[in-house]
């Protein structure tokens, strides 16, 4: 919003300053033209001052006074004289003498209405006399008189000596039709400023009208923390490496609503967030994740190192000692808090933050008011691998050193293995095997994760080749949309057109936020008509879209690890998949459990019909096929 005010304040400023310099510029060019009328107006009087002067000269040889006086007639002659020079612009032209006195009286009159002879006229007469005494021409703008403009007076100068003065006075008619031809002009600068400024306005209003739709759309209306709208939008953009994952439950909060009301528990979660967000940062995400849990992001720091852990415990420590008071009654809490330490070693976001969710439901098993915090199980396989830098992961290209493992996938039925998942590794040179998510996101939207992609696919062919089994491999829907990527797989498919049957790809379901893009409908169904088969994988997991039926080509759905690890023991996890289940064989979808990893598990997931399985119980993930 700041960029925008200073965009609007820039755009406001440059039209003003353009209006004021047309405006300025049209004042200039109407002071211009009256300058210009002026002085070819003066020339022109000049000119018949000049011809006046001679005139007078010619029949006026010593006192003009008395000669005029005594003839009539040639007074007569000399006003019609002047009379013949008067025009609009024109508008007085006359003589006056100086009496003895000092005061200026006519001699000549050229208007129609002529001034009797010998009348006073009341003049300025410090400009007349200085006509008078310096025999030079003067201009005198005429501010005071109404309907003139600038007069001209010049000495009549007889042997010398000054006998009176003639007068042109110039009319203000030119100078004001000059200024109602401009006039308009300047008006119409007026009317643009103002449609400027009033549609300015309205974009400014239409800015702050959104801004605060847009605001509301990802606030919680309750405790005005961010709610899920704003997590979706989160996680499109935000880097994970950056941040640490904690969740936060109001324990026995149901006992709350129970017994005060619901009423009080909306304000024992209003002043729970409050008390949050003044033990956080002004980088740590605040988001009210469900009814009452929230979800942290706490912003990573040099300084410290289990800094979610410490605060946390700090959260945790501040409701304990908080006492929430509700119509006179004091109510006392306590949070359960689950961490993710370090969610950049999940296969997603979402799976980090399942992670931290895990945790908590730790934390509230082992007797609630805890933190509890450990290490992704996703690392096992190399503890102490940290993550890898684009070069490392280039040079294990070059060396040959990107390879497949195989999880074998069993038929719930029979337990025969009837196709195996490809996961991709990176082997060190001390033999160590690094797993994904310690080198994939370094590498993502570069050339070497393209490079890498298609030896992966390679791979999966030329096993599918040597062993005729069915594999799956692992996409994200942004590579569906990713036309280098797409592009290299249907390149691949071409080249092993008679093996694309045998070849599963796997989508990650976390990624369906928001409605499928016709795209992404149009190449999945240009690569099912290789005969390839379309799963969508860790179905189940936190934002489960079921329109994803109506849009995607789906033959295969894989449920999610959090729900099938729990179906021995949790009656909801055996619910929601029984109802995945019924769903997906109503639509012909072949369904397969992965995180089997008991015996116990593998019953429950007979006894509710799923076709496949997957596990550490049936099988780990190995270097070779099983045969």
């Amino acid at each position: 919003m700041k960029y925008l005010a200073k965009l609007y304040i820039f755009i406001f400023i440059s039209i003003l300053l353009a209006i004021a310099y047309l405006f300025i510029q049209t004042s200039q060019t109407q002071t211009l033209l009256n300058t210009n009328v002026e002085k070819i107006l003066i020339n022109e009087a000049k000119t018949f001052a000049h011809n006046i002067d001679k005139n007078l000269q010619k029949h006026l040889k010593k006192d003009p006074y008395q000669e005029l006086k005594e003839n009539k007639i040639l007074r007569k002659q000399l006003e019609n004289a002047l009379e013949l020079l008067r025009s609009d612009t024109f508008k007085y032209i006359f003589v006056l003498y100086r009496d003895n006195h000092g005061n200026y009286r006519f001699l000549l009159d050229g208007s129609k209405e002529k001034a009797a002879f010998n009348q006073r006229l009341n003049v300025d007469k410090k400009l007349w006399n200085r006509v008078y005494e310096t025999q030079q021409p003067l201009i005198v703008n005429q501010k005071k008189l109404d309907g003139l403009w600038i007069s001209y007076l010049v000495p009549f100068v007889i042997d010398k000596k000054t006998k009176a003065v003639i007068a042109i006075d110039f009319s203000k008619e030119l100078p004001q039709n000059i200024y109602n031809a401009i006039a308009p002009l300047n008006n119409i600068f007026w009317y643009i400023f103002i449609a400027i400024s009033v549609l300015i306005f309205i974009l400014v209003y239409q800015t702050l009208l959104s801004i605060k739709n847009k605001k509301e759309s990802i606030t919680d209306p309750l405790t005005q923390t961010y709610n899920r709208n704003y997590m979706r939008e989160l996680l499109k953009k935000i880097n994970i490496d950056n941040y640490q994952i904690m969740m936060c439950d109001i324990d026995y909060f149901k006992y709350i609503n129970d017994n005060y009301g619901h009423k009080a528990g909306d304000e024992v979660l209003v002043k729970t967030a409050q008390i949050i967000s003044t033990e956080i940062r002004s980088d740590d995400i605040l988001i009210r994740f469900g009814g009452e849990e929230f979800l942290l992001f706490i912003k990573r720091d040099n300084t410290t190192k289990n800094l979610a852990y410490h605060i946390a415990q700090r959260i945790r420590k501040k409701i304990e000692s908080s006492t929430f008071l509700y119509e006179d009654k004091e109510i006392k809490i306590t949070l359960s808090i689950g961490i993710t330490c370090q969610p950049e070693h999940f296969k997603s976001i979402s799976e980090a933050i399942k992670h931290a969710d895990k945790m908590l439901y730790i934390a509230k098993r082992e007797g609630r008011n805890k933190v509890v915090s450990t290490k992704s199980h996703h690392i096992k396989t190399s503890q102490t691998n940290t993550k890898k830098s684009i070069n490392e992961v280039k040079a294990a290209l070059e060396e040959k050193r990107i390879i497949c493992f195989f999880q074998a996938i069993y038929n719930v039925k029979d337990k025969n293995i009837v196709k195996y998942e490809a996961l991709v590794r990176l082997k060190e040179l001390d033999g160590t095997i690094t797993p994904p998510a310690a080198f994939l996101e370094s590498i993502m939207y570069t050339n070497i994760y393209n490079d890498l992609t298609k030896i992966v696919l390679e791979s999966v062919f030329e096993h599918i080749k040597e062993y005729k089994v069915i594999i799956s491999t692992n996409l994200n829907f942004s590579d569906i949309l990713d036309n280098t990527i797409y592009q290299l797989i249907l390149t691949e498919l071409r080249t092993h057109k008679d093996l694309a049957p045998w070849l599963v790809i796997e989508l990650l379901e976390y990624e369906i936020l928001e409605e499928t893009s016709e795209i992404v409908q149009e190449r999945l169904s240009e690569i099912k008509a290789f005969g390839v088969q379309i799963a969508i994988d860790d179905f189940g997991s936190g934002y489960s879209n079921y329109t994803i039926f109506k849009t995607l080509p789906i033959d295969i759905l894989k449920l999610d690890g959090s729900l099938i690890k729990d179906l021995d023991h949790s009656k909801t996890s055996r619910t929601i998949v029984d109802s995945i289940v019924l769903l997906a064989k109503e639509m012909q979808i072949k369904t397969v459990a992965e995180f089997v990893h008991s015996k116990e598990v593998l019953y429950e997931v007979e006894k509710l019909k799923i076709d496949e399985a997957q596990g550490f119980y049936l099988a780990k993930p190995s270097a070779d096929i099983l045969t």
